[in-house]
């Protein structure tokens, strides 16, 4: 009898024990973090400046730890893409260490991401870099836009299916398609960088039929400013189609964006009438866009429901992981020696915060050395840095990440005298303002409605037209930029930097990085008119490494440089010019 009463109570308990689990299974939490845009901010360290930071994966870590150790909900971490390009860490392991596991990839899969999307950076690294990283990750890299151009197959996987607690997550993730637009052709060997909106619409159909899944989440490097560089919502290809997907591809839950570095948090309605959070993160592993998630399950309609909403929180306030960085420690070493190994000697100190505003020893050193790598005649440079400082006396391999950021290589292109002319009409259109009088700003800044200059929200630094690394200058020929004249008449060019005469009929060799002879920021393609099909042929030579690796032997060879202002070029009217650019440094550098 006692056998029987209690097999009777186990079935009971175990019943009830089976109903309190399917009644508890009916709300599921999940917290889904994105970190993105990364550049190698692995540890709360500047390798350039030899310096501490405030912002890493060290410290993402501490967060998502915590986040994984609640028991009430479920975590799923994501990334944005753009990891392995930015920091002289990944530099190293992409380029100079090459025959053992890259340190990022073992990175994040310490760290347990549940899928990447593939940025334009991590493309900018090559075939080699990335074929081999892509092998290393323990998780999908994601990318359906981006297909072998024989077969339209896609070279990354298109989307990765993630389960929790019953519920199945599908993640689509897309790249930007404005690769082509950077990057020279042998970098994406093969590839072809697809239309957004029409890759998520067959994507989406495909996940639907095939998974059915109970959230779906878009995972894209890209921003949402659609209108960007020129553009409009039907551009096709357009750069920063994020929330055009959004709007135009119902489907999707949630999307998760990069490229542009600036950090959402808002949502948006779709063509069914459907809300859409759309969250972001800004760079070097200074935040993270966080999706909270409360999903109920409805018997009667057999559908989860859900409750979603977003954050974003700064890493900031969070302590490094001390078992990441005990783990990662023999490459924060490794990379530490390999940023002080000294490379030459500087006379003079120089500042890319100078270059913004005119005639600077900081670009014009760039020209330099550009000039006397590919004998070319004349020269186009950027500042590549927003506020780079490099002193006087010894110069390491660190210093060099500072004087030019980006892994571009150096080409050699023909030109004619009216196609300079053009390219330095569209440069200072974007760069100076059209000044009336000695009071105007002397930078193109963005302006409100009232004419006052625009400022960013998170840090209240004053908000440019177009970026600082369009701002582009000339070297090799002498030449005036009028400030009172309309955009395409500023420019005088009155010789070479020799005294020979400049022809606008002839034809010249020019230096130019390889983002900028792809088409980067338009100056090729919209101001000197050069057909965008046409400046493959355009170009004569290009380094087979980037330019900062020739720049480091240039000066290795030296031993000794001396910075200085070539003075090929000058601003007019020189008083309204100086009491203009007093002022605008003063809004940009206000703590000087």
């Amino acid at each position: 009898m006692r056998n029987k009463l209690f097999k009777a109570f186990y079935f009971l308990l175990v019943i009830n024990f089976i109903f309190i689990l399917e009644i508890s299974a009916q709300t599921v939490k999940l917290k889904i973090i994105e970190t993105t845009d990364e550049h190698g901010a692995a540890f709360p360290y500047d390798f350039t400046d030899q310096k501490p930071s405030n912002s890493s994966l060290a410290q993402v870590t501490t967060y998502v730890k915590q986040e994984r150790a609640k028991k009430d909900e479920q975590v799923i971490l994501l990334s944005g893409g753009d990891l392995l390009q930015g920091t002289p860490l990944v530099y190293y392991y992409n380029f100079e260490k090459t025959k053992v596991p890259h340190v990022w990839a073992e990175i994040m899969n310490y760290m347990h991401y549940d899928a990447a999307a593939v940025g334009n950076h991590d493309i900018e690294t090559g075939h080699p870099v990335y074929d081999r990283v892509n092998k290393q990750f323990k998780f999908p890299w994601l990318a359906a836009n981006a297909v072998y151009k024989k077969s339209g197959k896609q070279y990354f996987k298109p989307y990765t299916i993630i389960k929790r607690d019953g519920i199945k997550i599908a993640v689509l993730g897309l790249i930007t398609p404005a690769i082509p637009n950077w990057l020279p052709p042998k970098i994406w060997e093969g590839m072809e960088f697809l239309d957004m909106i029409e890759t998520a619409k067959k994507w989406v159909k495909i996940i639907k039929e095939k998974e059915k899944p109970d959230l779906m989440i878009g995972l894209f490097h890209a921003g949402v400013e659609a209108t960007y560089g020129g553009q409009n919502a039907d551009t096709p290809r357009n750069e920063n189609a994020s929330q055009l997907v959004a709007e135009r591809v119902p489907g999707f839950d949630i999307v998760f964006v990069g490229h542009d570095h600036h950090g959402w948090n808002y949502s948006v309605t779709n063509s069914e009438g459907k809300k859409i959070l759309i969250l972001g993160g800004i760079n070097a592993a200074r935040d993270m866009a966080v999706a909270n998630c409360v999903l109920t399950f409805n018997s009667e309609k057999k559908v989860w429901e859900k409750e979603i909403s977003g954050e974003v929180v700064e890493t900031k306030n969070f302590q490094p992981d001390k078992e990441f960085m005990t783990k990662f420690n023999y490459a924060f070493d490794e990379v530490n020696r390999y940023v002080k190994q000294p490379i030459g000697n500087f006379t003079e100190s120089i500042s890319s915060s100078e270059s913004l505003f005119g005639p600077s020893s900081f670009t014009d050193l760039i020209q330099t050395v550009q000039l006397d790598l590919t004998k070319a005649d004349v020269s186009f440079t950027a500042p590549l840095s927003f506020d780079a400082k490099i002193n006087k006396g010894e110069i390491t391999v660190g210093n060099m990440f500072n004087l030019y950021r980006y892994e571009n290589l150096l080409y050699t292109m023909t030109m004619s005298g009216a196609e300079i002319k053009n390219y330095l009409e569209h440069s200072y259109k974007l760069w100076f303002n059209q000044m009336k009088d000695e009071n105007d700003h002397l930078i193109n800044f963005q302006l409100d409605e009232n004419g006052n200059v625009k400022l960013n929200e998170r840090n209240k630094t004053p908000l440019l037209k177009v970026p600082y690394y369009n701002f582009d200058c000339a070297a090799g020929i002498n030449y005036t930029v009028d400030l009172s004249k309309p955009a395409g008449e500023k420019i005088n060019i009155s010789s070479m930097s020799n005294g020979a005469q400049f022809d606008l009929n002839k034809k010249y060799k020019v230096a130019v990085n390889s983002y900028r002879g792809n088409g980067g920021g338009g100056h090729l393609v919209e101001g000197a008119k050069i057909p965008k099909d046409e400046l493959a042929k355009r170009i004569i030579t290009s380094t087979s490494k980037d330019l900062r690796f020739y720049m480091m032997k240039w000066i290795e060879k030296r031993k000794i440089v001396e910075p200085k202002v070539l003075g090929d070029w000058k601003i007019i009217p020189s008083d309204w010019w100086n009491k203009a650019k007093e002022k605008d440094e003063k809004l940009m550098f206000p703590k000087r």
